[in-house]
């Protein structure tokens, strides 16, 4: 047999474990956004608890692994070269396509992504088959396309499902509990936890533990002939246990109800997803078996048909509890599970904040038509009603700066299991993914944490992530079939070519997520005291002078030389600039402003204006590098001398006005500011008189449209950086000025408390 077989186990073995590590990130948030949302423990302690979950869910084997070999196509169809290329085609897009998926943050469905790179690889290897095998067979001999189609039904139905049951119930439980919780919990806590405690035990059973050796198949037999008095029970045994924590040990038992139902979850995720990630690795290695077998006995395993998948299968013990130890690694490590994650929290949170998605044309509609419905309802509605309602909805300041509350968490973790462990009763295809987030987005939608100032950016964050599900499959169908047919058509070179590609992607994705990561840093960053926010803005006052002019000198070198890699450098330096002073106009003035507890209105003023002052200076930096680039990129006219020679006027005036700021910056004396706003009106001359020079060389056809167009949008511009440098300078200077006053003042109050005190 060709080594080549091996060769494709081992690789296959690699991206099983690859695998496992992208699908833990994405399907992570699955068990973990209701903890970790609601804060319910310290970080540790819910990744403990999840973890314990994967782990003995790791250990139950789940008919996934039927669906890797013959779910979605007839094996006996395929020859075992054959299937070894297609379970090839599968691994290597799904590795990827997860990846990418974890990389911006979207959660996606493991299992969606797996039926349908099966069944696109299947495509792909039956279509080569056929264009060369000239058997006169048709396609659907080979697909079996009844299992994708229920799972595409499933999908519509589940994500309409979840999200209107999150709704309602988490309304109605709001309207009984509000969110002063307290007193009507101490009344109807051990009811409502005996009530989730049931749906999640049931969940357990049904999705979790079903197929495990804790439980026998004439236990679950007995259970399924008897469920409702099995529910009564464990619903009065939870009733008076959670009584009993509650009452007589002064036990949280909301925190109880949570972190049950987050094992519960990460049970049944690794339960029934792990093969997702391994399935197609047990099912190639298990083919590569089968085909040893052959070649010992003599026979031709090129034209061996591998029939003996379709036979049912016990997932290998080993291999599943090695798989949940890479799962809880990856649960603790990976820092993309904490992307996803942080998505779904960040959609479902309370209150204000820094929103991650842009709105949309279609979310701002849905805004303007909620609104209009909402008060032509508030108009049939009775008042008293209508004030029993508002009370209810109250807002309370959450501990810990929590996300959502535990009511909340407890809903989500709840109505996911009431709704996965129904759909499995009823053997319907569904997503945990698709489920649980929008179970999650409609009890926040429902919980009015979506406010006027956030809910376009929220739909249409939903929106986003609905979409990605909705392509999803397509993707996963399309890829995969073109990574087929490139395998079984390139063979070795291309499985070699395939493997470093999906190397090359993978390290390029990781480094795309650290900038990713980075920049929602930025956006997230408060200032939290007065000394933080006078040497920020010191340091960013100069910095940006520096780089204003290290960009104009890139500009000016880029035209005179016609130099294309400088002014594209020019333009990537200045579009950082821009968005940094962007970004912290939009996302770190208010915020800081609110966080900083201070009595100095004419500090923060000054605050304000150096921000504001910086980014217009920044967007003139940014039409200025942008415009020469495009000048110098499509090859028009060099710049005549006379043109360079002006700009280097400008320039040089520029720099030495900055320079004369600089040394009265370092030594805190600005008796000689005047100079300042001197050398601002001899620049704002001088610009005039080099507009003049521009004419006049227009006139006498001295210089081209094009180079006369850019050379007055550089004098333009220019003027416009003198004009916000100058404020700016001024601004920083009554900015320290301030801050000697504030603490000049402070120090007085000191020595005349002291001097009281004596």
């Amino acid at each position: 047999m060709d080594s080549i077989y091996l060769i494709i186990v081992v690789i296959l073995l690699g991206l099983a474990a690859l695998d496992l590590v992208v699908g833990v990130a994405n399907d992570a948030v699955n068990f973990l956004n209701s903890s970790i949302g609601s804060k319910v423990a310290p970080l540790w302690v819910i990744f403990t608890v999840a973890s314990l979950g994967v782990l003995i869910g790791s250990m139950f084997s789940s008919g996934m692994m039927e669906i890797a070999r013959s779910g979605v196509f007839y094996p006996e169809k395929f020859t075992f070269p054959a299937i070894m290329m297609l379970f090839l085609s599968v691994m290597l897009t799904d590795v990827v396509l997860l990846d990418l998926y974890n990389t911006f943050g979207l959660p996606t469905s493991t299992t969606v992504s797996l039926v349908f790179e099966l069944l696109g690889a299947a495509v792909a290897v039956a279509l080569f088959t056929l264009w060369t095998s000239g058997s006169g067979e048709n396609l659907g001999d080979y697909i079996n396309s009844g299992k994708a189609l229920a799972i595409i039904g499933g999908i519509f139905i589940s994500i309409a499902i979840a999200f209107v049951a999150g709704s309602i119930i988490m309304y109605v439980s709001r309207l009984i509990f509000s969110f002063n919780y307290g007193k009507t919990f101490k009344y109807l806590g051990a009811i409502w936890g005996g009530i989730a405690l049931t749906a999640i035990t049931y969940f357990a059973i049904f999705k979790g533990l079903k197929g495990s050796v804790l439980v026998t198949t004439n236990m679950l037999s007995y259970l399924e002939h008897n469920m409702g008095t099995a529910l009564l029970y464990t619903f009065l045994g939870w009733s008076l246990l959670m009584a009993m924590m509650q009452h007589l040990f002064r036990i949280k038992i909301l925190k109880v109800i949570v972190l049950v139902g987050t094992a519960a979850l990460a049970m049944a995720f690794a339960g029934n997803d792990l093969v997702n990630f391994i399935g197609v690795f047990m099912a190639g290695f298990d083919s590569f078996r089968i085909a040893q077998g052959v070649a010992a006995s003599g026979g031709d395993v090129e034209t061996l048909y591998m029939g003996r998948l379709a036979e049912p299968v016990v997932a290998n013990i080993g291999w599943l509890l090695g798989a949940g130890v890479i799962m809880v690694l990856a649960l603790w490590f990976s820092k993309k599970s904490r992307t996803v994650t942080e998505t779904e929290v960040n959609l479902a949170r309370k209150g204000e904040g820094v929103e991650r998605f842009s709105s949309s044309t279609l979310s701002r509609s849905l805004v303007r038509g909620s609104l209009s419905l909402s008060k032509s309802v508030s108009k049939i509605t009775p008042g008293s009603v209508k004030k029993f309602i508002e009370s209810r909805f109250e807002p309370v300041e959450l501990e810990n700066k929590a996300s959502f509350d535990l009511i909340r968490a407890s809903i989500n973790l709840t109505i996911s299991a009431l709704l996965i462990s129904l759909g499995t009763s009823l053997k319907l295809p569904l997503s945990t993914t698709y489920v649980t987030f929008m179970v999650a987005m409609g009890s926040s939608l429902a919980d009015r944490a979506w406010g006027r100032e956030s809910a376009v950016y929220r739909i249409n964050g939903v929106l986003t992530v609905v979409a990605g599900w909705l392509l999803t499959a397509l993707v996963a169908f399309i890829a995969s079939m073109a990574v087929g047919l490139f395998l079984m058509w390139g063979g070795k070179i291309a499985i070699v070519i395939m493997v470093a590609l999906v190397a090359f992607i993978l390290f390029k994705s990781g480094r795309l997520h650290t900038k990713r990561k980075s920049k929602e840093l930025q956006h997230q960053q408060v200032l939290s005291s007065e000394v933080e926010l006078v040497t920020s803005s010191n340091e960013e006052v100069r910095e940006l002078m520096n780089k204003t002019l290290a960009i104009c000198k890139r500009v000016l070198d880029g035209l005179e030389d016609e130099n294309r890699k400088m002014a594209r450098k020019a333009v990537t330096e200045a579009n950082e600039l821009y968005e940094k002073f962007r970004d912290k106009r939009d996302y770190e003035v208010v915020p800081t402003l609110e966080s900083i507890q201070i009595n100095a209105l004419e500090l923060e003023q000054e605050y304000v204006q150096l921000i504001d002052y910086s980014y217009e200076i920044t967007k003139s930096l940014k039409a200025i590098t942008e415009s020469t680039y495009r000048y110098i990129d499509n090859n028009h006219t060099a710049f005549s001398k006379e043109q360079i020679d002006d700009l280097k006027i400008i320039f040089k005036n520029l720099t030495d006005v900055y320079a004369s700021y600089a040394i009265m910056d370092k030594n805190g004396d600005y008796s000689r500011f005047d100079q300042v706003t001197a050398m601002r009106e001899t620049i704002i001359e001088l610009n005039s008189k080099m507009t003049k020079r521009q004419i006049k060389r227009v006139k006498e056809n001295e210089s081209s449209t094009r180079s006369s167009i850019l050379f007055l949008n550089l004098v333009n511009e220019s003027k416009i950086i003198t004009l916000q440098s100058s404020n700016l300078m001024k601004s920083h200077r009554n900015f320290k000025e301030q801050y000697a006053k504030s603490l000049a003042g402070r120090d007085t109050k000191k020595v005349m408390m002291n001097a009281t005190l004596n």
